[in-house]
């Protein structure tokens, strides 16, 4: 996985968290973030995609999260909120990507920005939302290996 792809990803983070905060548009947040250098050594390109998918398919994203975390998504730490929302995004929409390199990059991310053990959480909510998500890769995996 390039680093600037996984740097795109940490700034969707980051700029997802303060839509969520702060209520502001999106077009303010990315110039913001475009003019303070925030999306340099991204790949801007995913990091527009992570940053407008995620707010376009949000009901679809929180349906998919409610049914695995154990209270109402909006009571989430935001952090986690963001990183859940970002994996669940790319499970859904990115099927050409490996569901284990979004389990992957979902736990590094909650590393990086979330508190003590956030990892553990975010990994086994992305784990179940990847097994209902992306059953065909589970089946090919599980033949695979008998």
């Amino acid at each position: 996985m390039s680093q600037a792809r996984t740097n795109a990803r940490k700034a969707a983070v980051q700029a997802l968290y303060q839509w969520q905060m702060t209520g502001q548009s999106l077009i303010d947040i990315e110039g913001q973030f475009l003019e303070e250098g925030r999306l340099n050594d991204t790949q801007k390109a995913y990091f527009y995609e992570l940053f407008h998918g995620v707010p376009q398919y949000l009901d679809e994203i929180d349906q998919a999260l409610s049914e695995f975390v154990d209270r109402p998504v909006d009571k989430i730490d935001p952090v986690e909120r963001a990183i859940l929302r970002i994996g669940v995004y790319e499970l859904q929409h990115r099927l050409d990507m490996p569901f284990r390199v979004i389990l992957n990059e979902g736990i590094n991310l909650a590393k990086h920005f979330g508190a003590d053990g956030s990892h553990k959480y975010v990994n086994g909510i992305l784990d179940k939302v990847a097994q209902k998500k992306r059953t065909v890769e589970e089946t090919k995996k599980i033949q695979g290996a008998s």
